[in-house]
């Protein structure tokens, strides 16, 4: 029990110490910190920092714009206006199963026949494989197959020009060697 007593002791003393090391300095009337307030009238006694000066701003050459007499480039005046005799897409047609998917979403996996009625086996995301012929529709972008390889098939699709009329973009779907 000697130890525990002492122990309790010591612990007493150096809180004791401590208590009394934290009253110095504490003052409680302005007289008694003369330094501190030598040390603010100083402070407030002393020039106030120079700004720095404004930044100089740049002068810009003006333009006048004088394209009055060019065409406009926002205008339809050069524009197909959908009357024209391009390719269009055929609206009364009925959708072919593999139109459902994007071009690139389609895998040729291998053909049938020889000659001109071979035929081209391609796998689509739903995991079916579809016989595709010279004629035959595929992809999201009205692609119509012009031609089917032992390595690849060909087509065309019809793309929007930005300007309400359509362009013909040749594709090509290749054989995958690797499945």
């Amino acid at each position: 029990m000697k130890t525990t007593t002492h122990t309790v002791i010591a612990r007493a003393l150096v809180l004791a110490a401590a208590l009394a090391g934290c009253g110095r300095g504490v003052t409680s009337t302005p007289g008694e910190a003369p330094n501190l307030e030598k040390w603010v009238v100083d402070v407030k006694a002393r020039p106030a920092p120079p700004l720095e000066p404004l930044p100089v701003m740049q002068q810009f050459e003006t333009f006048e714009y004088a394209a009055q007499g060019l065409r406009d480039p926002f205008s339809r005046a050069f524009t197909d206006d959908g009357n024209g005799s391009g390719p269009r897409p055929d609206s009364a047609r009925r959708k072919q199963a593999l139109e459902a998917f994007p071009l690139d979403s389609l895998d040729m996996v291998g053909t049938l026949g020889r000659g001109a009625g071979l035929i081209a086996l391609v796998m689509a995301p739903d995991k079916v494989t579809y016989r595709v012929r010279i004629g035959d529709y595929m992809g999201q972008s009205d692609g119509r197959v012009t031609s089917v390889h032992d390595d690849r098939i060909e087509l065309v699709e019809l793309v929007p020009d930005g300007a309400g009329g359509w362009l013909e973009r040749p594709a090509t779907l290749a054989l995958d060697d690797n499945k």
